[in-house]
């Protein structure tokens, strides 16, 4: 018995004892959490329920140079509401004036949203929708609606605010505006004006507490933010809405005229380097056409002809010709080893200068010219090409610009042929935007600036940074290399292929480019149909390039008939909205007695303001100023000048009093 008991009582304080040390875990534990890990515990028992958010901040506006909107943010909301946080006071109180108010605001019967907003109660939905997408006007109104008056705490009202990003231009120079968008990791898409000024553009994200009151849904936690977001800067851009929208039509009007499957049009200030206008279309499926991708700045492609003033202004800079220089096209077609080059015509232009070649886009001249001279020392020519800025990028702020490419000897694709196709634009790339730097350095007399899309930054009426006007390089060229090949630029459209876009009304500078866009037995032939050039020609202000690709051949695929109509479009349209100020001399047209008597009287006049002066035969600008600060009223009959005055000469005069002028 004794024993029994002795192995129970063992038992006992075994047990005791694990049940002592089970304790002593236990306090260990929870010292442990309390004091040691409980920080960590605590966060993500807070994380679960609570949880902090990025409020994106508004982007600045971009502008075009002008003021006018390119991409502004709009803020939109998104009203919820949370049923179970409102008492049954309130609730009662409120429900009928909410739903009336809510009818009225978004013209829905009052029982919809009597039903809706009793079943969320009845359901316990703290997060209800009412409305998506609302302006900052209604979300201001609907803040003061009964019940929702009361706050997110005793009204359940849930405010959810976002930004969106507009274009008030619409689909024009959508690329050229473009876009900025970070993905989940933290990294950018930047497209555009958009992306290239995003740093000052996006702002400062604020952040809001929320939490967490149902599977993924969210809801804010009072009224106000932890931290206000802080909106971005202003850009000021160089486009010109009006010349962009003249650069659109006219591109988009030809595109769908040839069926072409792409196009760009580039304008540019000549002395500044501001791109004013900037357009880039492509084909879709459907045969629409949308702004796909910006051909001008990205897509680098053999220029054709066009590069031919890149080829002459080296030749007359290496002094290896001049504009007489004579060429025997032979019968237009011209062997260099195994390829043959070709002129348009048939049976070629016989023996002509090099400025006649240039006029009539002769490839066998170019090639023949080119070849002859730099044959015995090719990389004499490519080093003028890349000391004239042709071998590097412009170094663009908008991102993907392409890259050039000029072959060097001892390259890969270096060939015996190179030099006499390089002449006339094949074996070499480059960009529509490239290309007309380039054109635009030679309008400025071989100064080369840099295309610049951006003025100022700025915060309201403050300006944060400015940029200027940047110069590549300040001489590409002579400036009388540059003062000949203007003046066969100025003959492509006077007597050359260009004659079809010639006027009356101003001088036009430039050439034409047509390029075989494929090669290859077994390809059916497609083309690139451009021209560059620059306006008025005697006193350039606007540089300009339009690039086609691949328009149908039946209607046409020579850039004098694809290309340079569009170059005239934008050009006339912006040269008749350019204002023009004619200076008179009236001391030329005006007799001494008109002007001995102008100013006896004018003298006269200042010191008694009482003596009406002589004023025949005198402008009516010029009458109208004296006798308004004499104190008379002045009526006019007819244009011109005075013909005659009701109150005649010498006579006293009084404040206020009306005379009449009759001119002719």
């Amino acid at each position: 018995m004794a024993i029994k008991e002795k192995n129970i009582l063992n038992r006992l304080y075994f047990i005791a004892a694990c049940m002592f040390i089970f304790a002593i875990v236990v306090l260990v534990k929870l010292i442990n959490i309390q004091f040691v890990e409980g920080d960590m515990y605590r966060k993500k028992a807070q994380e679960r329920v609570f949880k902090t958010f990025d409020i994106p901040a508004n982007r600045g506006n971009l502008y075009d140079s002008k003021g006018n909107l390119l991409a502004t943010s709009v803020p939109k909301y998104d009203v919820r509401f949370d049923a179970l946080t409102v008492t049954d006071k309130d609730f009662r109180r409120h429900i009928k004036p909410l739903c009336e108010a809510l009818s009225k605001e978004f013209r829905k019967p009052v029982s919809h949203y009597d039903k809706i907003l009793r079943t969320a109660r009845a359901n316990k939905n703290r997060y209800l929708l009412i409305r998506r997408n609302l302006g900052y006007s209604q979300y201001m109104r609907i803040k003061k609606f009964p019940l929702f008056e009361l706050g997110a705490n005793r009204g359940g009202l849930i405010i959810e605010q976002r930004t969106v990003r507009e274009h008030p231009i619409g689909k024009i120079a959508e690329r050229t505006v473009g876009y900025e968008r970070r993905d989940e990791q933290g990294y950018y898409t930047r497209v555009g004006l958009e992306g290239a000024y995003g740093p000052f553009l996006r702002g400062k994200d604020g952040k809001r507490k929320k939490q967490k009151i149902a599977k993924n849904q969210w809801k804010p936690i009072g009224d106000a933010n932890e931290v206000e977001p802080q909106d971005g800067y202003d850009v000021v851009s160089t486009i010109d809405v009006n010349i962009q929208d003249i650069a659109h039509h006219a591109l988009l009007k030809q595109l769908e005229a040839f069926k072409a499957e792409h196009g760009t049009v580039v304008v540019m200030e000549t002395k500044t380097g501001e791109i004013k206008a900037i357009s880039n279309l492509g084909r879709t499926n459907a045969g629409k056409y949308y702004e796909k991708l910006n051909y001008a700045v990205g897509e680098a492609h053999e220029p054709g002809s066009t590069f031919k003033l890149m080829t002459m202004v080296a030749a007359l800079e290496d002094k290896v010709i001049d504009s007489s220089y004579v060429i025997d096209t032979e019968n237009g077609r011209v062997k260099f080893y195994d390829r043959v080059v070709k002129d348009s015509k048939w049976g070629g232009y016989g023996k002509i200068s090099a400025a006649k070649a240039f006029e009539l886009s002769s490839n066998t001249a170019f090639a023949k010219m080119i070849h002859e001279n730099y044959k015995d020392n090719p990389r004499k020519f490519i080093d003028r090409l890349i000391n004239m800025g042709l071998g590097e990028t412009l170094g663009l702020s908008i991102r993907g610009e392409g890259k050039p490419k000029i072959p060097y000897p001892g390259d890969e694709d270096w060939y015996g042929t190179t030099l006499a196709w390089m002449a006339h634009g094949y074996g070499v790339a480059v960009t529509p935007l490239q290309t007309l730097a380039f054109y635009n350095a030679i309008a400025n007399g071989g100064e080369m600036v840099k295309p610049r899309f951006i003025r100022e930054v700025k915060t309201w009426d403050k300006t944060r940074e400015k940029f200027d006007k940047e110069i590549l390089n300040s001489a590409i060229c002579s400036k009388q290399t540059a003062k000949i090949a203007q003046e066969m630029m100025v003959n492509v459209v006077k007597r050359g292929t260009a004659t079809n876009i010639k006027t009356n009304d101003f001088l036009i500078a430039g050439k034409t480019g047509t390029c075989w866009g494929n090669y290859g037995k077994d390809k059916e032939r497609e083309y690139i149909s451009s021209f560059a050039g620059y306006f008025p020609a005697d006193e350039p202000i606007y540089s300009c390039i339009v690039v086609i690709h691949k328009p149908n051949k039946k209607k046409g695929y020579y850039g004098s008939e694809v290309a340079a109509p569009v170059f005239k479009t934008i050009a006339t349209k912006i040269y008749n909205d350019i204002p023009v100020i004619d200076e008179v001399s009236y001391t030329a047209i005006e007799s001494n007695s008109v002007v001995s008597s102008y100013e006896k009287y004018y003298k006269s006049a200042q010191k008694y303001k009482t003596i009406m002066p002589n004023v025949t035969g005198m402008p009516a600008m010029d009458v109208i100023s004296l006798l308004e600060n004499m104190g008379l009223k002045v009526e006019l009959r007819g244009s011109g000048r005075v013909r005659k005055q009701s109150i005649a000469p010498g006579s006293k005069v009084k404040i206020d009093q009306t005379i009449r002028l009759e001119l002719s």
